[in-house]
């Protein structure tokens, strides 16, 4: 029986597997190239239906084993109160024919009964034939039970007879009768395809109610998840598409939350990245630009330069001066867009005439409302790139002087600008303070970022990008101190690493 009803019931499950998958099919959007053949929902379909399946046949092995037993037993008790009245009835008081109707009722050819040491044949039809199976059912295992019934639906003939020995009630040590066994099989099948209409009925229903819990608790939520992370992939960039989270508690909710939260913080990287590009494409015309209406008046001022008046040429080279930064402040926000800064190249710089530099840059003078105090040690020099270093600190001072200058009127005593340099063994620190306000909370949180950062409004914040990348391509590192009055940015560019062969031979040459 177990070939026979698995047979059936995976050949009755195959048949089905090509209906889900036809309405499988129906139900999906026409883009069979980028979603699978079966969905979630009809895998959970079949493995439900074959789950199901598979605790039916469980239930049915023992059933179909424990069918033939009881079978048995009813027929050994109708033997055994046959056997009682042909026992007790005077001999030959009992006719043929009663003793054949006897014999029909209980559906055996012979019975018999053993009484103590004796064995009495009670009753026969005719000449009991020959034996092909033996059945005592008075102590069976189970396993046994299970073979001897599948090997009874499968093995058996037609034509075969049994004997079959079981517990006599009263009277007697056992009872045994001899019948065919094809009522018997006839019997099973019966059962058996009786307990197969049973199992698919419960499978139907079973696989539908866990088939429609599943896909209204996971697979409704899984499609909407993966849909709304296909249309998002097609437009990153709308905000319309990130999905709105449903509020469940569960795994699904948290899911949904994730979701939701990488869709925002990735929308908003490409809308700083596309502002990125628009501003160095913009960058690149101005640049382009600038530098034709620039070369005119760095022809005059070079003119101005020859003349022989000293006042004159004095004024000519801090005209070229600021003319040749203009330009440079326009490309240094293009190189912002390329993908790195070219490398610094390093030498030894006089850190004291780098900040009178600075100074006469952001037109710091002794007359300017906002006081300039350096305080740097003597004979201090930094291993560093001058122009690269000089741009990293005019992105901080001139944050610091636009910072004071916003609160107008000033005063010298209270707004200043301090700039502190000292060596610390193998590096150089370097300190730019202001008295002003200092950073606002969301300054601070997004210190760094392009186009968070900035303080005043309208500003983007690429100075302090720029001057932390310059500080960082020199190995050094810069924050922002706590705790001080205004803000005070700290630098530390360390020195270049000396090979001692490549020293000596430099002293050696010298």
């Amino acid at each position: 029986m177990t070939h026979r009803g698995t047979g059936s019931i995976i050949g009755i499950w195959f048949a089905r597997h090509p209906d889900v998958s036809e309405e499988r099919d129906e139900e999906q959007p026409p883009t069979p190239a980028r979603r699978a053949r079966l969905g979630l929902s009809g895998k959970l379909l079949l493995l439900t239906a074959l789950f199901v399946m598979i605790g039916e046949i469980l239930v049915f092995v023992p059933t179909i084993a424990n069918f033939r037993l009881a079978w048995l037993s009813d027929r050994l008790a109708a033997a055994h109160t046959a056997a009682l009245v042909l026992d007790a009835a005077p001999d030959g008081m009992i006719s043929d024919d009663l003793t054949r109707q006897l014999l029909d009722s209980v559906g055996a050819k012979a019975v018999a009964m053993k009484k103590g040491d004796s064995r009495q044949l009670l009753a026969f039809s005719e000449m009991p034939p020959e034996i092909d199976n033996e059945v005592d059912i008075r102590d069976v295992a189970f396993h046994r039970a299970v073979v001897a019934a599948f090997t009874m639906i499968f093995s058996g003939s037609r034509n075969d007879v049994m004997r079959v020995v079981g517990p006599a009630p009263r009277g007697g040590e056992f009872v045994e009768i001899v019948m065919d066994e094809y009522p018997l099989r006839q019997a099973m099948i019966s059962f058996s395809l009786n307990i197969l209409a049973v199992s698919l009925a419960i499978a139907a229903i079973t696989g539908v109610f866990v088939y429609a819990s599943l896909v209204w608790l996971f697979v409704r939520p899984m499609r909407r998840l993966t849909a709304h992370m296909v249309a998002f992939g097609q437009a990153p960039e709308d905000a319309s598409r990130i999905i709105a989270p449903s509020g469940r508690a569960d795994e699904v909710g948290v899911a949904e939350r994730e979701l939701a939260a990488m869709q925002r913080e990735l929308a908003g990287t490409l809308q700083h990245r596309s502002r990125l590009a628009s501003l160095g494409l913009a960058v690149s015309k101005i640049n382009h630009d600038l530098r034709n209406l620039l070369a005119p008046a760095q022809l005059l001022s070079d003119r101005l330069s020859h003349l022989t008046d000293p006042s004159v040429n004095k004024l000519a080279s801090k005209l070229m001066v600021t003319l040749d930064r203009a330009i440079a402040y326009c490309e240094q926000t293009l190189a912002y867009g390329r993908a790195q800064e070219p490398p610094p190249q390093r030498r030894k710089v006089d850190v004291a005439a780098l900040l009178d530099e600075l100074r006469d840059s952001l037109d710091l003078s002794d007359n300017s409302p906002i006081r300039w105090v350096p305080s740097v040690e003597r004979g201090l020099t930094v291993d560093a790139d001058p122009d690269q270093l000089l741009r990293a600190l005019i992105n901080l001072v001139r944050n610091s002087k636009q910072a004071l200058l916003a609160r107008a009127p000033n005063d010298p005593e209270r707004d200043q600008i301090r700039i502190i340099g000292r060596r610390e063994g193998a590096v150089v620190v370097l300190q730019v303070a202001d008295t002003g306000p200092g950073l606002p909370e969301r300054a601070r949180a997004h210190l760094f970022e392009p186009f968070q950062g900035g303080v005043r409004r309208g500003g983007t914040g690429l100075g302090l990008v720029i001057a932390a990348e310059l500080v960082r391509a020199h190995g050094g590192e810069i924050r922002l101190l706590e705790g001080t009055l205004g803000a005070t940015f700290r630098i530390v560019i360390p020195d270049r690493p000396v090979v001692l062969h490549e020293r000596r031979a430099e002293r050696a040459s010298a």
